[in-house]
């Protein structure tokens, strides 16, 4: 049989390290602490990444690790070491292939989050030049764009309810309440229906995801 070589990392990984984040959310806006947004991420760092991935003259490289529970980034002694040029690589995350939004958009908040603590809408314009600039040139690096696509936007939430319930059980520890989830997501709802909007059409494939978190159906493009 075929022995690929794969290697599969997140775009989480590549998170700005908690200082970084702080300057941001001092010199920008309090909302670029949290992470997960286009922004929050070191994209030099990725697009280096990718790229030596695919040369041909392949020369060792390192893939940065981050530690959620601290929101902060590993030191590089619990990196991944790639030694061996990949046959595959399955680069995966929330807002990978996502395309920034027309400017006319962002003018009216899509939740209390973006109405109370975005009111001058820098942060949602910051996030959009940010996927505008810095991510389209490494999106532009994906040979093949695979969209997960959940039915709607609420069951984000009911999942992410669901995951904290789980972990709650497994971990003996308080997590998330409801109140908590339902603003945690808000940072994510503008690209997340953006993408519901666009990406099926963008994608190369499209694999939905129904109601009971079960794959329904692939649809190739």
């Amino acid at each position: 049989g075929f022995n690929l070589e794969t290697v599969i990392f997140s775009i989480d990984d590549f998170y700005k390290t908690r200082r970084e984040r702080k300057k941001m959310a001092k010199e920008i806006n309090p909302l670029f602490l949290t992470r997960g947004v286009p922004g929050t991420h070191d994209t030099r760092m990725l697009h280096s990444c990718i790229k030596n991935l695919k040369k041909k003259n392949f020369t060792k490289i390192m893939i940065p690790k981050f530690d959620k529970s601290a929101d902060d980034r590993f030191p590089k002694s619990k990196w991944i070491r790639i030694y061996k040029k990949p046959d595959i690589v399955i680069f995966e995350g929330w807002c990978v292939g996502a395309k920034p939004q027309k400017k006319k958009y962002l003018n009216m908040p899509v939740n209390e989050l973006e109405k109370k603590k975005d009111k001058n809408k820098t942060w949602r314009k910051q996030v959009n030049l940010e996927l505008q600039k810095n991510y389209q040139k490494i999106f532009k690096l994906i040979n093949k764009l695979i969209f997960l696509k959940v039915p709607s936007f609420k069951y984000v939430f009911k999942w992410r309810l669901l995951q904290e319930k789980k972990l709650e059980i497994l971990s003996k520890k308080k997590t998330m309440s409801h109140r908590q989830i339902n603003n945690f997501i808000m940072y994510y709802e503008r690209l997340t229906k953006h993408m519901l909007k666009t990406l099926p059409k963008n994608a190369n494939a499209v694999v939905n995801i129904d109601k009971k978190h079960r794959l329904q159906s692939i649809k190739l493009n």
